[in-house]
């Protein structure tokens, strides 16, 4: 018979939402409550730990928000999205949540909520083409300030601020600053469209730099152009990407 339950984990900074989710879950027989959790960071720790099928998720949350939460799940549960923000519902659905609960909702409403993820479920979950299209396009058009980057048991806020450059290895990017570097698994073309055009610029298909940390450009050996940045790295340039380049510096 436990083998048979769904596991669930209640993500939400405040204590009475969680308790109200805990008591809706109550009579839904079949779910197991493995954990709550008030903050982004338990909520990680949580989920890749337990391997819930379940997950009810705040958005807004201190130190991570529910979409940062997403990016950095390994396996990806069922999502319920449960907020006050209602703004956030189409970009809820845009990245596969199994459905979004507004607070106050009644129970009727959870009840719909759990049916559907009891048939997501059913079906097999999120496949691992979804889960990655998930954790990829989580925050969506929102404005980036920060990556958030897992490494092992350990979470690393990187602010945009601090990144020199990004270079693409294989599914993955490094984020570089100045102290070290960052390996988080995404590709640089979706990095790339979260970034901000007018502070950063993809120099080759490889390479992603921040505008101000440009010190110049030089010619090489092979004729082709390099940019030399103000931490010393010295980047290769391709043909697109040195007109892009002129184009911004010719703007200057």
């Amino acid at each position: 018979m436990s083998e048979r339950l769904i596991k669930a984990v209640v993500v939400d900074d405040e204590d009475l939402a969680r308790a109200v989710v805990i008591e809706h879950l109550a009579i839904h027989r079949d779910i197991e409550l493995a954990a709550e959790c008030s903050n982004g960071f338990e909520a990680v720790k949580a989920v890749n730990e337990l391997k819930p099928g379940l997950l009810f998720l705040d958005i807004q949350m201190p130190k991570l928000d529910g979409f940062e939460v997403l990016e950095l799940l390994d396996p990806m549960p069922v999502v319920i999205f449960v907020t006050a923000y209602d703004q956030h519902a189409l970009r809820a659905f845009e990245v596969h949540a199994v459905d979004y609960l507004l607070k106050p909702f009644s129970r009727e409403r959870f009840d719909e909520a759990i049916e559907r993820a009891k048939a997501r479920l059913a079906s097999g979950g999120l496949t691992r083409a979804l889960a990655a299209d998930l954790a990829n396009t989580a925050k969506g058009d929102w404005p980036l300030d920060r990556i958030a980057v897992k490494d092992g048991p350990k979470i690393t806020l990187v602010p945009l601020a601090d990144l020199d450059y990004v270079q693409a290895q294989d599914d993955y990017v490094l984020l570089k600053t100045p102290e070290k570097g960052y390996l988080k698994q995404q590709t640089i073309t979706s990095l790339e469209q979260r970034l901000d055009p007018g502070r950063f610029l993809r120099i080759h298909r490889s390479y992603i730099i921040q505008l101000d940390r440009l010190l110049r450009l030089e010619k090489t050996e092979t004729d082709s152009w390099a940019a030399v940045l103000k931490c010393g790295a010295k980047l290769p340039v391709s043909k697109a990407g040195y007109a892009r380049l002129k184009s911004v510096i010719g703007r200057e």
